[in-house]
């Protein structure tokens, strides 16, 4: 038995609009949705609030590793910046920021804001224009490896003088 012989009477339809489709359509034309099968065409689905979020995101902005953009006090205002950046297609993340992941702050406390690396610009210019970040470039985060790298280096030179002066004084 074949597979459309085995869904038999049903039928491709848009969860949104309820528009029926023959078998070999796969998006709606008016939504832009994936089609379904149902054995009730027309009935027009219920469209969850995760999947009506997930279809403002713009593909091209979710490539890359997670790139912090904004800051945030608290949940609250992590989650307006999140819809400010939805809106323009950005999908975003919260985390709660260093330090404040402990259980007495779990349910408060700042959060970063992250985008991948492909929506970076674009999340920049919304937050800019909600006036929620400084036009200042961020600042340059070290890399703890380079960082003891250098103090290490430093340390060697200081100590080579001292030796010297050590000799010089003997």
């Amino acid at each position: 038995m074949t597979r459309k012989r085995a869904l038999g009477a049903r039928e491709l339809f848009c969860p949104v609009c309820g528009t029926s489709y023959p078998e070999d359509e796969r998006f709606c034309s008016a939504c832009k949705l994936p089609l379904v099968y149902s054995d009730h065409p027309g009935e027009v689905g219920d469209v969850t609030e995760s999947h009506e979020r997930a279809r403002k995101i713009k593909p091209q902005l979710t490539e890359g590793r997670l790139v912090k953009v904004a800051y945030a006090r608290n949940q609250a205002e992590a989650e307006f910046i999140q819809g400010l950046l939805l809106e323009e297609g950005v999908p975003s993340m919260l985390r709660r920021s260093a330090g404040f992941d402990v259980p007495d702050f779990l349910a408060a406390g700042p959060r970063d804001v992250l985008v991948p690396e492909t929506a970076v610009m674009t999340a920049r210019e919304v937050l800019l224009q909600g006036e929620l970040i400084s036009g200042e470039p961020a600042p340059r985060v070290v890399a703890p490896g380079r960082l003891l790298v250098g103090l290490l280096v430093a340390l060697a030179i200081g100590a080579l003088v001292v030796w010297l002066a050590s000799q010089v004084v003997h």
